[in-house]
C-alpha cells in the first residue's frame, strides 16, 4: 500500500511532485532553496509591477519592459532576503520560545521596530547599488522615502507578519513572506501613477 501512495496519480500530480522536491531542497540545502525562492518571486514580482504600471498609462505609451529592474530584484533578494530571512527566523526561535510570556507580541515587535526598520534601509542601499548611484543618490532617497515607506511597511506588512513569525512553520516563513511580497509589488504599482 505505501509503493501505490508514493506513485504519483493523475490530476493533482505536478503540485504534489513540486512541494515534495520542493521540501526535500528545503531539508538538504536551506538556505540555497530560500535564496533562489526569493529571487525567483522577486523577480516575478517586479514584473508583475511593470506589467500594471504599464497597464495604468496612456494607450501609446511604449509597452516594452525594462528587465533589469527584475534582475536587480532578484539579486537582492537571492544575496539577502532569502538568507537573511532564514537566519533571522532561526534566531527569533532561539531568542524568544513560544513558552516565553507574550512571545507573539515579542517576536512582532523585535520584526516591526528593529528588523523591518534596518531591511528597508539594506533594500534602499543595495538597489542605489545596483542602479550604479552614487551616495547622494542614496542620501537623497533616503531623505525622501525611507519615512513613508517604512510607515506603509507598517502598516500593510504587521498583520502578515504577526501570522508569520506565530503560526507559519518555520521552513515555510521565508516562502510565506516571498509570496506576500509578490502581491506587494503589485500592489505598489497600482497605487502609483
Amino acid at each position: 500500500m505505501a509503493a501505490a501512495l508514493s506513485q504519483p496519480g493523475p490530476g493533482p500530480g505536478l503540485p504534489k511532485r513540486l512541494l515534495a522536491r520542493y521540501l526535500l531542497l528545503l531539508r538538504l540545502r536551506p538556505v540555497l532553496t530560500k535564496a533562489v525562492s526569493s529571487a525567483v518571486l522577486s523577480a516575478l514580482g517586479s514584473l508583475l509591477s511593470q506589467v500594471i504600471e504599464r497597464s495604468q498609462k496612456e494607450p501609446e505609451s511604449p509597452k516594452s519592459l525594462d528587465l533589469s529592474r527584475p534582475l536587480r530584484f532578484a539579486i537582492y533578494s537571492f544575496l539577502f532576503t532569502g538568507p537573511l530571512s532564514h537566519y533571522f527566523y532561526l534566531y527569533l526561535e532561539q531568542l524568544i520560545p513560544s513558552t516565553v510570556p507574550f512571545a507573539m507580541i515579542k517576536r512582532l515587535l523585535l520584526d516591526r521596530l528593529i528588523i523591518a526598520p534596518a531591511f528597508l534601509l539594506l533594500f534602499f542601499f543595495v538597489m542605489n547599488l545596483l542602479e550604479g548611484k552614487d551616495f547622494s543618490t542614496f542620501a537623497k532617497k533616503i531623505k525622501n522615502g525611507y519615512w513613508t515607506a517604512l510607515k506603509m511597511n507598517w502598516k500593510v506588512w504587521t498583520p502578515f507578519q504577526f501570522i508569520n513569525v506565530n503560526y507559519v512553520p518555520m521552513q515555510f516563513r521565508v516562502l510565506f513572506g516571498n509570496l506576500i511580497a509578490l502581491f506587494w509589488f503589485a500592489y505598489l504599482a497600482t497605487i502609483r501613477k
